[in-house]
């Protein structure tokens, strides 16, 4: 559809396009000054690069939707076909994609139109894993630094983790350390597990196992910390990766592994990852732009068993951040949306270590927030030898949570007009007196199971 705009709008229009261009060409640009590498476009800026016997001029735009068919679906007779030898294989092929844009085709008229890619059948038959296709075009003298869209083959193979075509092109001089359009070297968009070959590739053929991206200076151990790649982390770290390297976030591959929302069942992954990296001499005390440590973010990601690890190797359990918060409050904050993560486990070794508790007359609004999760109220009223109970917090409790968790809520509303057990008091008197070291004094007691565990907050889905 095509709209014809006032002069104003179409001069904003216009500036606007400007202004994007010229922010796409200062990354072009000061990518050499921040990796050493240079982009692609700017190397075509500054003058051929290629071969004396490459051909001159704009690389031939293929629209033959036979020769489309033939690369798209990896058919191999069909390629061989279509690329006979001395056939030119340095097409441009245009494909459109899922994105729409605004186009100025006539003076004061723009259309909405489907973005078009720019790429070649190199980069298909690489980002699609045809090997045979992709080697074929190689012999064929495809040219491996081609990057139309913005972006290299090798980028394209390692992307859809496609580990014999990142050979190929490698060992057809493929540059390990090519950077695309985003700033991004080959290394760091290896993100699936699927990715490993490619890794091992690019790193044997030379790939800075440091190399920063752009614009968020990431080095491939961020990328692999931060998608709980155990296998790429343990690869960067044998080639040299250094382990507190920060990022314009300030934060290391350790704070981008707790940074990242982990779901239950990819939870073991991200511990494992955190456990390589203390082991690599991580340290669990750097704070990132805004002073916040990896237990602050473990605790906001509530992932329970990254807490227990992080607590274990001496993280601070009070430092605050740039807003004011302590771990305990990211847990709490994110309780209500995070509750299968088990957000009772980090409250209750938050508890154990020496953390802060919340403020009493505050109590009503956390119930009003985690009330989805009875065991974290559990473990949190279990810290205070007496509670203040107001209609405020049986108000709190929306009716259905209320029913769900009937036999917990009971028993919390009944000490409204009931003192807390000699039992719990007693328990709150030693832990008082082991401030910050139950954790560690309580199994040194020598009392029996049952006596370690209540004292240690061990949930029982009631309160007395």
């Amino acid at each position: 559809m095509s709209f014809a705009f006032s002069p104003s709008a179409l001069r904003s229009l216009r500036a606007d396009e400007m202004l994007l261009e010229q922010h796409r060409r200062q990354k072009l640009l000061a990518a050499p000054r921040l990796t050493g590498y240079l982009p692609k476009r700017e190397a075509w800026d500054k003058g051929p690069t290629r071969a004396a016997s490459a051909p001159s001029g704009p690389p031939l735009v293929c629209r033959d939707l036979v020769v489309h068919n033939a690369l798209f679906t990896g058919d191999l007779e069909a390629v061989k076909r279509l690329f006979p030898k001395g056939a030119p294989v340095n097409l441009v092929v245009e494909s459109r994609g899922g994105d729409m844009r605004w186009i100025c085709r006539n003076q004061g008229l723009w259309s909405l139109t489907y973005e078009q890619e720019l790429t070649t059948p190199l980069h298909i038959a690489a980002g699609r894993g045809f090997a045979d296709c992709l080697r074929h075009l190689l012999r064929r003298e495809a040219d491996v630094t081609l990057s139309p869209g913005g972006t290299t083959a090798l980028h394209e193979a390692c992307e859809g983790g496609h580990g014999e075509c990142a050979r190929l092109l490698l060992s057809y001089g493929a540059n390990a350390n090519a950077v695309n359009e985003d700033g991004l070297m080959p290394l760091h968009v290896c993100t699936s597990p699927e990715s490993l070959e490619c890794a091992k590739h690019l790193l044997q053929f030379g790939a800075a196992a440091n190399g920063r991206s752009l614009e968020e200076d990431d080095t491939p151990l961020h990328v692999a910390a931060r998608h709980g790649l155990l296998d790429h982390v343990d690869l960067y770290l044998r080639y040299g990766a250094e382990v507190e390297k920060q990022n314009d976030e300030g934060q290391t591959p350790l704070n981008a592994a707790c940074s990242e929302p982990q779901a239950p069942e990819d939870r073991e992954r991200y511990l494992r990852v955190c456990r390589m990296l203390l082991r690599a001499g991580a340290d669990v005390h750097t704070e990132d732009r805004d002073n916040q440590t990896p237990l602050h973010m473990a605790c906001k990601q509530v992932n329970p068993d990254v807490v227990e690890l992080l607590l274990r190797r001496g993280a601070s359990v009070n430092c605050m951040c740039y807003s004011g918060d302590a771990p305990m409050h990211n847990v709490l904050k994110a309780t209500a949306y995070k509750s299968r993560n088990q957000p009772e486990r980090v409250v209750r070794a938050l508890l154990n270590h020496g953390s802060i508790r919340v403020w009493p007359g505050a109590l009503a609004k956390v119930l009003k927030y985690c009330c989805t999760s009875p065991r974290t109220i559990e473990v949190l009223l279990n810290s205070y030898d007496r509670l203040k109970i107001t209609d405020a917090w049986s108000e709190a409790v929306p009716p259905d949570v209320f029913q769900e968790h009937r036999q917990f809520y009971e028993s919390l509303f009944a000490l409204k007009q009931t003192p807390r057990s000699l039992q719990h008091l007693a328990r709150c008197k030693l832990r008082l007196l082991l401030e910050g070291r139950v954790h560690e004094a309580v199994p040194k007691l020598g009392l029996p199971t049952f006596l370690q565990n209540y004292l240690l907050l061990d949930f029982r889905d009631y309160v007395h």
